[in-house]
């Protein structure tokens, strides 16, 4: 007799005459019961769509790009470092700079000659524009215009005074190189572009999800098509059994298995329609946007073809994922910002040293416009020298150097880190892609032989040298040969996403353009 399992064992006792009725357990308290629709077809999971959609995995795809919130949410990300770019392009930006000032102030003089006190009041409004802008040279220009007007007690006619004037500061240790200024500004730049790499590896998951949850509801479609063939030829079987029985050809016993393969299949059925429901919310998830498709019903219109998809082999999987992974080539770019900072650490290691010079020409007159022209009087002044400054010990910029260094070796054992679990990944992708592409051969044979097998068993049942348990036996081998095999070719076709995805080519090979599909050369 054949060996049976523990599934089939418990479904056979439920289809045994009487099973509904009692059935104690260890305290001989409990009775177990099944109401009658339990036997029937009945369809928790299949909700009543208000709408019905069917999509090609490429449709899929395209809605996943438009509607996915997580999609939506990372592209800001890369618009958010942009401003800090611009922030940081702003330091170089020219400054314009304006200033208005009235002041009155009045004093007392004891003139002890004549005994007397002097009270002298003076008012003055003083006006001054300019514009100051800092260079990546470490230069620092100034160039002002300011004119005052000034009247006193003592005078009669106000005095107006016109000073245009051009200050320079360069800086000539610290602060005097055009890279180490500049560190900031490359650094933003950098982190707009390792962005885009994230979004760029953001976006190929997003696709691998979206393909595996498409496959996944292919598949649960298939399962449930399956199931419900083999449904109804358990219950044909079972039809011929009783009416096998009923002539007489048959004992009563026969029964039990046929009914139990009807209880099987029933359970299979139900577990395949709630996978399918599972699926099909965890592919809408992905592709709306707002809430559209939670009750809308999708159907799958592609086919999970395998003469379309070949492997390459491994080795350039391997090279691809080197040149082309999103997230090697984002560390590859933290490398080179984190030596940035080292470049800007070590500038901060030098002394203050600026020379500085200063040159104006200063017009006097009796009234604004002839300070211009006309002037009663010229006056310039001139002005130039050396400033130096010197933390003593200078520790906290050696701790910064220090810290930069570090940080800088510690990145780049981390992309050496993560280029080995690329490969790894890589390899073993590749190795179930192949195992599982050999299998489908193998398991097409084994449908093949499990369909003469229930043919041989079903003419044995016939003319009455079968048992019927031998043919549901048969039909459970076929059942599950043919699960298996629309399992590997569905799993097949989502590793070789996953392989495209593990090589960062996906895009690549889906035609979709995106930024970040150059290879970054860390610089030196």
């Amino acid at each position: 007799m054949p060996r049976t399992s523990l599934p089939f064992l418990v479904a056979l006792a439920l289809a045994l005459p009487g099973h509904a009725s009692e059935a104690p357990d260890a305290s001989d308290g409990l009775r177990l019961s099944l109401p009658a629709e339990a036997l029937t077809d009945a369809r928790p999971f299949e909700r009543e769509a208000v709408a019905e959609e069917t999509l090609s995995l490429e449709e899929a795809v395209a809605r996943a790009l438009e509607g996915n919130r997580g999609l939506r949410a990372e592209r800001l990300q890369t618009a958010i470092q942009g401003t800090f770019e611009a922030q940081e392009r702003a330091v170089f930006d020219p400054e314009l700079f304006a200033e208005l000032e009235i002041s009155r102030d009045q004093s007392v003089r004891q003139l002890e000659q004549i005994g007397e006190t002097d009270e002298v009041t003076t008012t003055r409004r003083l006006g001054e524009a300019g514009l100051s802008q800092s260079l990546p040279t470490g230069t620092d220009l100034t160039v002002s215009v300011r004119s005052s007007r000034s009247s006193s007690s003592r005078v009669e006619a106000p005095q107006f005074t016109t000073r245009a004037g051009l200050s320079l500061t360069q800086a000539l240790l610290r602060g005097g190189r055009i890279e180490s200024n500049l560190v900031r500004l490359r650094q933003a730049g950098l982190d707009v572009e390792a962005s885009e790499y994230e979004v760029r590896g953001f976006v190929e998951q997003l696709i691998t999800d979206v393909e595996g949850r498409y496959w996944d509801l292919v598949l649960a479609d298939e399962r449930i098509a399956i199931f419900e063939e083999a449904l109804a030829v358990a219950r044909e079987q079972l039809d011929q059994t009783e009416r096998r029985i009923a002539a007489g050809d048959r004992p009563e016993t026969e029964a039990v298995s046929a009914r139990a393969e009807v209880a099987l299949r029933r359970q299979g059925l139900i577990d395949a329609r709630a996978e399918r429901a599972r699926a099909q919310d965890g592919l809408a998830r992905l592709l709306q946007g707002d809430g559209s498709l939670w009750d809308t019903r999708l159907e799958a219109s592609s086919e999970p073809g395998l003469e379309r998809y070949t492997l390459e082999p491994l080795n350039a999987y391997v090279a691809l994922a080197r040149d082309h992974r999103a997230d090697l080539n984002e560390t590859r770019l933290r490398v080179q910002r984190d030596q940035l900072e080292v470049v800007r650490t070590r500038n901060g290691l030098l002394p203050r040293l600026d020379f500085f010079v200063t040159l104006g020409q200063s017009g006097y007159a009796d009234s604004f416009s002839r300070t211009w022209r006309d002037r009663q009087g010229d006056g310039y002044d001139l002005a130039a020298g050396l400033r130096f400054e010197m933390p003593i010990g200078n520790r906290a910029a050696e701790a910064e150097h220090t810290r930069a260094r570090l940080t800088r070796q510690q990145i780049q054992e981390t992309l050496a880190n993560l280029e080995q679990l690329a490969i790894e990944d890589v390899r073993g992708t590749w190795f179930d892609a192949a195992r599982i592409r050999e299998q489908i051969q193998a398991q097409k044979e084994t449908v093949e032989l499990q369909e003469e097998l229930l043919r041989v068993e079903q003419t044995r049942f016939r003319v009455g040298a079968g048992t019927a348990l031998a043919v549901s036996q048969a039909q459970r081998d076929l059942l599950e040969s043919r699960l298996n095999l629309t399992e590997t070719v569905v799993r097949f076709r989502q590793l070789t996403t996953e392989l495209l995805n593990a090589s960062g080519t996906l895009l690549l090979h889906r035609g979709i353009d995106a930024p970040g599909a150059e290879r970054v050369e860390i610089r030196l």
